[in-house]
């Protein structure tokens, strides 16, 4: 039962706030040499919560529209397969979205006495659009956007929490890591299109067209990279920071895999793993490099 919540959570996919938490730390350790151990473990476990909160309720939701069983499930996309195959209750999946919501806010609340009305305005965009991503946010189509701004966020929010403050180079990180997770659920919602589409919802590959959509894959990358070179060539971030270019390979291989198989979903999938490959050892040599550049 504990392996079919794991995946439920998608506990691979957390991967994601672990780099954004640590892009915020290793911000502070190369301004200011120092962590607040205690802190920085809350912080992982409240992003930990929400970002968990996000899946299930995704989960739900998708299940409960009947988006799920119209779906081809990948290991990248269309879903966890859990409740389309019964393993658990949907009642279940949303009242534990729910509870992690519960506690993402709880240590949130934490935070907002500690560390102020800062932190108080980023955990009320959490926790109202978590909960509505799944519905409102989606089907807007600025599913995208969302992923961008929560990212983002969970760097500038580390950081201030850690540092008192908020500069420059927390906002150009947040960028950069926002970028990239934006950049992964862009490319998973391809084999999504035909479901999404028939049930109402509006990601920005159906807004643009698949093939048209293909082409946008670049932006993505294009905004961390040159957030980065404008870092670098401002003295905001260590020379060391080019190490994070040596994810470029997997880059390119990804964009132009999409541009061959954006119609077919088994061809696809390859270059949607090495897309997410990319996304995490950028971000991964990126906070590597904050802290050998110190």
């Amino acid at each position: 039962m504990l392996s079919v919540w794991f995946r439920v959570i998608r506990i691979r996919f957390l991967l994601a706030s672990v780099i954004a938490v640590s892009v915020g730390l290793a911000l502070n350790w190369w301004q200011n040499s120092s962590i607040d151990l205690l802190d920085a473990l809350l912080t992982f476990a409240g992003v930990m919560a929400l970002h968990a909160s996000v899946d299930l309720l995704n989960d739900f939701w998708d299940f409960k529209r009947g988006i799920d069983t119209k779906t081809k499930r990948t290991k990248m996309s269309g879903g966890t397969g859990v409740l389309p195959e019964g393993l658990l209750k949907p009642s279940s999946v949303y009242r534990a979205g729910i509870m992690f919501l519960f506690i993402g806010s709880l240590i949130g609340a934490y935070f907002v006495i500690t560390d102020g009305i800062l932190i108080a305005i980023i955990l009320g965009f959490a926790i109202l659009s978590i909960y509505f991503y799944s519905t409102k946010i989606v089907d807007s189509g600025l599913g995208e956007f969302f992923v961008a701004v929560k990212g983002s966020m969970i760097v500038i929010g580390t950081f201030f929490i850690q540092s008192g403050q908020i500069n420059v180079e927390s906002i150009l990180g947040g960028i950069i890591v926002g970028s990239l997770s934006a950049l992964v659920l862009f490319i998973a919602s391809f084999p999504d299109h035909d479901a999404d589409k028939s049930k109402g919802r509006k990601t920005l590959v159906i807004t643009a067209g698949k093939e048209k959509a293909s082409k946008l894959f670049w932006i993505f990358p294009l905004i961390s990279y040159s957030v980065i070179i404008l870092g670098i060539s401002s003295s905001l971030f260590p020379l060391s920071s080019l190490i994070s270019f040596l994810g470029m390979p997997l880059m390119i291989k990804s964009g132009l895999g999409l541009q061959k198989n954006y119609n077919n979903v088994e061809n696809l999938v390859p270059f949607m793993s090495s897309t997410l490959l990319f996304s995490r050892i950028t971000g991964a040599l990126f906070v590597l490099s904050l802290l050998i550049g110190i």
